[in-house]
């Protein structure tokens, strides 16, 4: 004769706790996938700014290569007719000098000595301000465009500039026209641009 219990029966369970456990597995899914999708957007916000502070240096880069590639005269004086154009950062080989068409000056190119000398233009200059007073000043825009090599590349750069003059009158009669300096008024230019400044600049008579 058999003494010992049968074992217990095997619990089962409601339709309850069923729901109950699956509501649970649903919940950990749920959790999971956001987990997984907050570490996608961590790695996607890493890669991007990744990808912005590589482009944010490549464009700091490229603006100073342009910078460098920009010619920025200053001009001293040589006496009173001569301004003497100088620019540290480039080894300028020539430079053409080109004036308003409307004063009616012939340019000057090729010069590998970079100045601007009143003989140029003071003919023309003292013909625009005749009959005027004879102590006179003003600015005369002009069209410089240096070359230089960087390299083997040949390079060129073209800009306006403000040329300061005045007249004075001579002791023996007649006037003179003197340079004071110049100065960089805008990148680019073309003559078109040059009248236009012109006929803001040219003094009345």
């Amino acid at each position: 004769m058999n003494d010992s219990a049968p074992p217990p029966a095997p619990a089962v369970e409601t339709p309850a706790e069923r729901a109950e456990k699956a509501a649970i597995r649903r919940r950990w899914i749920s959790l999971a996938e956001w987990v997984g999708i907050a570490a996608l957007l961590v790695s996607a916000g890493g890669l991007w700014m990744s990808w912005s502070d590589r482009k944010a240096d490549q464009a700091e880069r490229a603006t100073e290569s342009n910078e460098k590639s920009l010619v920025a005269f200053t001009a001293s004086r040589d006496g009173n007719t001569v301004l003497t154009l100088n620019d540290p950062d480039h080894r300028i080989q020539e430079i053409d000098v080109a004036f308003p068409p409307a004063l009616g000056v012939d340019a000057q190119t090729g010069l590998s000595s970079p100045q601007i000398d009143a003989s140029w233009f003071e003919r023309a200059l003292l013909k625009v301000t005749d009959k005027g007073a004879d102590d006179r000043q003003g600015r005369l825009p002009v069209l410089i465009t240096a070359t230089w090599w960087d390299g083997d590349t040949k390079k060129s750069d073209r800009a306006i500039y403000q040329v300061r003059w005045k007249t004075a009158g001579r002791l023996l009669g007649g006037r003179k026209l003197e340079l004071e300096g110049a100065s960089l008024a805008e990148r680019g230019g073309s003559p078109a641009r040059l009248d236009a400044l012109w006929a803001r600049e040219k003094p009345a008579k």
